[in-house]
């Protein structure tokens, strides 16, 4: 090679150096920018596809708060994505009319008292509604005729006439008001809705293609601990509206379809009473009822299903991976399809005319992929911009818990040179703990990932004990054992992490939700040594009260502590294993989030523990509720304050120089400056 070669390769990796240098790096700011393909359904009989696309509100750039609206995309053949439905709101329900002329959908719209269903065509024009109901449609299928509707709702609730004058009080937990199955007449539009099944809480429901049946998942009560627990799934017939079959559900109930040929039911359910989560898949018998479990054995969990010429079509995670699997109906795999390696597939979608399903990846969000004959299509390219922003390097990182269990997990690290100590370090903590995280796109409002990167953390999410993805067993190893192994693991993560060089263990954070949230308690007490900083949202802090305070009471004692407080002399043991038990021992300064309408984990769990550390130390503890939020928050102005609360206390306590003593941020995070407004 001549020297003017080498002067042009040099310009040309001069030039590519400056361009990866002169990219923006992920900030809080970019959340609203980020897309999601929430749903997708084919057309049975055309070569048609629609889905929903989330689209963040952003409260920087002026728009109203609110939830994030959810637009119509359609695909016609090859053709690009063309959005049908934009604008403010929300839609949900997709399914194609039986000649693929329309595309109904559920939505509440201005005027609207309750969810209604819409259509819209697809030669064009606008949404119009087609039925509304005294309560909201839950859920809904269309015959292959299209002259009936079945929808699933509650009855009408009875007026208050006298709540005008004060009187408002309500019966806790006594309102029987059950969802209902309820068929209409489209050929009518002026006839009533006439009930065809209320025996117990309906919730899901699934039509058989010859319009003979429909199947129906029925809690005996609408608790929401009997819809987790409790659901079984009755075949009802569409002649007399007589129970044909029931398929006794062991655990859990996910997702259920049935066959082209109307004779089985696959679905991806719970093995046992005690199984956490809905991972395996199985097979019912539409006229008998009997049950099969095809993959209880296997390490793996079932994220979504679809039938494909008579065999079941799994998404399936395994560990932080997936696969796109064909099983037959005696659960032997017929052929796996390849899929890239760097996408971690979540909802699948079949038809005559392709094989399509959702899928992130480490660089871009959910989007939408077609199984072709030559591979894996992208067909969704919503987040383009990301081309331009530098985001953190995404790797899997397994390590030996101290017990020799092998744990895995993901690493976010910075582009750059490493610090000579390490990276400081965020643990972003899973909720459930019947959740884990695979390999796809790791960012959002509460979750640091590439905003944590940019800001010079290494970001780290254990898949610990408890967790899905390895199978049954894994996901059971955390029972009658809170925070005892699962939470071990977390601290054993951090200690690997440091053995090999990648982080300071003198610079960690922890943050989570939910079981998350109990995490990062249990972390700022019991284990404070270990943390320098905390984040904890809708967290547990004392398990015994929360027992009495949760609205899935009996969840917890079947699939989590198997033993209830008051047996065996057990009130102690559980006491023992809640942050407000350690409180007096934090040394780790604590930032607490809730929201105020959480029935899941009750806001008095957060006041506990910081009322508890407040009074017993002078530890940095801060609480913060969010009104109108539950059990995560929905609306923009709350995740982006969340989000920037989350980084302000990992900036001011894992800062080099930081100590417990380093005072606190401001209360107040000074917004105005930051919003735009007319």
């Amino acid at each position: 090679m001549n020297g003017s070669h080498l002067i042009k390769v040099f310009l040309i990796s001069l030039a590519l150096i400056a361009t990866v240098h002169s990219k923006e790096k992920f900030q809080i700011e970019h959340l609203p920018q980020v897309k999601h393909v929430i749903d997708v359904v084919a057309s049975p009989s055309e070569n048609l596809l629609a889905y929903t696309l989330s689209e963040p509100r952003d409260i920087v750039a002026g728009d109203e708060d609110g939830s994030s609206d959810m637009h119509l995309y359609v695909i016609k053949g090859d053709q690009a994505p063309i959005r049908f439905i934009a604008g403010k709101g929300r839609i949900g329900g997709l399914s194609f009319g039986p000649k693929s002329e329309k595309i109904y959908f559920t939505s509440k719209r201005e005027g609207d008292d309750t969810t209604s269903l819409y259509a819209i065509s697809l030669a064009g024009g606008e949404a119009e509604k087609v039925f509304s109901y005294d309560t909201n449609i839950e859920d809904y299928v269309i015959s292959a005729n299209g002259e009936s509707l079945y929808f699933v709702a509650k009855e009408k609730e009875q007026k208050n006439e006298l709540k005008d004058k004060g009187f408002k009080a309500y019966v806790f937990e006594e309102d029987f008001r059950m969802a209902k199955l309820w068929k209409w007449n489209f050929t009518d539009p002026e006839s009533e809705a006439e009930s065809i099944f209320s025996k117990g809480d309906v919730s899901s429901i699934t039509l058989s293609s010859n319009n003979e049946f429909i199947v129906a998942a029925v809690a005996p009560t609408n608790l929401i601990d009997d819809y987790y627990m409790q659901r079984d799934l009755h075949v009802i017939s569409l002649k007399n509206h007589k129970v044909l079959t029931t398929v006794d559900m062991p655990g859990k109930l996910g997702k259920f379809i049935v066959s082209p040929d109307n004779k089985k039911l696959a679905m991806y359910a719970g093995t046992d009473i005690h199984d956490t989560s809905t991972g395996v898949l199985m097979v019912a018998d539409i006229k008998t009822g009997a049950l099969t479990q095809l993959t209880q054995n296997e390490l793996q969990y079932v994220m979504d299903i679809a039938w494909k010429d008579g065999d079941i079509l799994a998404a399936v995670h395994k560990g932080v991976e997936t696969e796109l699997v064909q099983y037959n109906t005696k659960g032997n795999i017929e052929k796996t399809l390849p899929t890239p390696d760097d996408i971690a597939l979540d909802y699948l979608a079949v038809s005559k005319q392709g094989i399509y399903f959702l899928a992130s990846s480490a660089a871009h969000p959910t989007a939408l992929f077609a199984v072709t004959k030559d591979g894996v299509t992208k067909l969704t390219q919503h987040n383009t911009w990301l081309e331009d922003i530098e985001l953190g390097k995404q790797t899997t990182f397994e390590y030996k818990a101290r017990d020799g269990e092998m744990i895995q997990g993901l690493l976010m690290t910075p582009n750059g040179k490493k610090p000579s100590a390490g990276w400081p370090l965020i643990m972003m903590i899973h909720g459930g703990p019947e959740s884990h995280y695979s390999d796809g796109w790791l960012t959002g409002y509460s979750n640091p990932g590439h905003f944590g990167t940019a800001q010079g953390y290494a970001v780290f999410y254990p898949n610990y004990r408890g967790s899905t993805g390895r199978g049954v067993a894994f996901a059971k190893a955390h029972q009658n054992d809170y925070a005892g192994k699962e939470f071990n693991d977390i601290v054993d993560g951090l200690t690997a992490l440091a053995e090999a060089g990648i982080i300071d263990k003198d610079r960690v954070g922890i943050t989570g939700g939910s079981y998350g949230g109990y995490a990062s308690m249990w972390a700022a007490t019991a284990q404070s040594e270990y943390f320098k900083a905390a984040v904890a949202f809708v967290g547990i802090s004392n398990q015994i009260s929360k027992f009495g305070t949760s609205d899935i009471p009996n969840e917890m004692h079947l699939v989590h502590s198997l033993v209830w407080p008051w047996e065996n002399n057990n009130w102690m043991r559980i006491l023992e294993r809640s942050p407000v038990y350690h409180a007096g021992k934090a040394n780790t300064p604590i930032l607490i989030l809730h929201g105020e309408d959480d029935t899941r984990v009750h806001p008095s769990q957060s006041m506990e523990l910081f009322r508890s550390i407040k009074v017993r130390t002078d530890t940095p503890v801060r609480l913060v509720f969010y009104p109108g939020e539950g059990h995560g928050n929905r609306k923009a102005a709350a995740r982006y304050d969340y989000s920037l609360r989350l980084m302000r206390w990992m900036n001011t306590y894992l800062a080099e120089d930081a100590t417990r003593e380093t005072e606190k941020p401001p209360f107040d995070l000074n917004l105005a400056e930051k919003l735009t407004t007319d």
